[in-house]
């Protein structure tokens, strides 16, 4: 069988420059013997610019052979235009322009479809939480503890969840403690375990969160509602990585565990206040990781709509005024409303499309909550995302066709194209919304 030669680009690009350099010098030195008559002995203008030529030549075929794939790349690819003003003729672009552009264009999808091939429990394909995946993937590869922060219902036990699988402790056991579900006399114990007789009820020894999660990971969720107590028992462990059983002889037990806490509380504050150690604060907070709400990542909301509906019933629909109003919700739950506000309308919709009626907890106060949010925002800012919100709804209906969402609207191709790019909107995003 004949083995193919493929050299490497990091190998034949300098051999071929350092040719082709040569050839150069060795132009400029034979030209005048060779043709005497023709190049003057003493005189080297002549043969460098034929040499000159002769090397243009040379380079012209490598280049031609080295950008084909990328011409062909070009030719099959259009880049999406910038944003310009809706009455001016997009300008013609250069090669190097329509590079850049159909460039930038593929780190986009590629950092998409990166995020969903490494977190499939996770959706978001929006730039905050695209942010929030890479900031996974680099803690995931340490061992320090993460704090995560954010509001209730953004899915902070999702994060630690796939900090722990991403991590050398993925094989490893993840264990999760709600701090505030558990009784404050209850909690200690919860945590640290307790030996037999401790305390009235010990009927047997009973080991503890940290000795459970041992080699893997302990999310430690609503740290800010620990009591103080607790807090400075925490605090040692993190110090020592002994853990105390309740009723123990105080020799302590060795634990291996990677500590990821999570609160929707303002820690700051409440260290300001006295309900919260400061020293624990800085001990947790070695990699903190912000979660965003709902409402600052509504690019998002079409995708987990139709998540939530698929999952619940498969091929099920919003209609655009449906999906207008999940847009224009404040979601003060944020991912968790949006997720029973689906299962309550799946129900309420039976086998049709979900419509506006479906979601009367949404519709009642679709506009005061518009309102709400943008209180401080100007009528132009108001607009824009009234706007967006049509736009959006309109794409997830249509799955991302931009001709049947401008047919929609009742506007025209070009003038839609001119407002999805002048809004920054992504029509790829919804092309899996589950819009008929």
């Amino acid at each position: 069988m004949r083995r193919r030669f493929e050299p490497s680009l990091a190998v034949l690009v300098p051999v071929i420059l350092g040719g082709v350099a040569t050839l150069a010098v060795l132009c400029a030195d034979w030209l005048p013997r060779f043709f005497p008559g023709t190049f003057a002995p003493h005189g080297i203008l002549v043969p460098a610019v034929a040499a000159g030529l002769a090397v243009a030549g040379v380079a012209a075929v490598f280049v031609l052979v080295a950008l084909r794939p990328i011409r062909r790349l070009l030719s099959a690819t259009p880049p999406v235009l910038p944003a310009t003003a809706a009455t001016a003729p997009p300008k013609p672009l250069g090669e190097f322009d329509r590079l850049g552009l159909v460039a930038d264009q593929m780190a986009e999808v590629l950092g998409k479809l990166d995020a969903r091939v490494q977190f499939p429990d996770m959706v978001g394909e929006s730039r905050a939480m695209r942010g929030v995946f890479s900031r996974i993937l680099k803690v995931a590869a340490t061992n320090a503890t993460v704090l995560v922060l954010g509001e209730s219902g953004t899915g902070k036990e999702l994060v630690a969840r796939a900090i722990h699988a991403k991590s050398a402790r993925g094989q490893g056991p993840f264990v999760a403690v709600n701090c505030a579900a558990i009784p404050e006399g209850l909690l200690e114990s919860e945590l640290f375990g307790h030996e037999k007789g401790a305390f009235t009820g010990a009927h047997a020894k009973k080991r503890g969160r940290f000795e459970q999660a041992g080699g893997g990971t302990l999310l430690l969720d609503e740290i800010g509602d620990m009591p103080l107590e607790t807090q400075a028992k925490i605090l040692r462990v993190l110090e020592t990585r002994l853990v105390e059983r309740v009723g123990g002889d105080g020799r302590g037990l060795a634990v291996d565990v990677r500590i990821v806490a999570a609160t929707h509380r303002d820690l700051p504050a409440m260290i300001a206040d006295g309900r919260f150690r400061e020293d624990l604060y800085h001990r947790l907070n070695v990699f903190p990781l912000r979660l965003p709400p709902l409402r600052e990542r509504r690019e998002d909301i079409a995708l987990l709509a139709g998540r939530f509906l698929d999952a619940l019933r498969p091929g099920a629909t919003l209609s655009v005024e449906a999906l207008q109003g999940l847009l224009a919700h404040g979601w003060p739950g944020n991912v968790r409303e949006l997720k029973n506000a689906m299962e309550r309308a799946s129900v309420l919709a039976g086998d049709g499309p979900v419509e506006p009626s479906h979601l009367p907890a949404l519709v009642g106060g679709t506009s005061q909550n518009a309102c709400a949010a943008g209180q401080d925002r100007d009528l132009d800012t108001l607009l824009a995302g009234y706007e967006r919100s049509l736009i959006e709804a309109a794409l997830a209906r249509t799955s991302g066709v931009q001709a049947r969402a401008a047919a929609m609207l009742g506007i025209k191709e070009r003038s839609l194209w001119h407002r999805v790019k002048k809004l920054g909107i992504e029509p790829g995003a919804f092309k899996e919304s589950g819009g008929k």
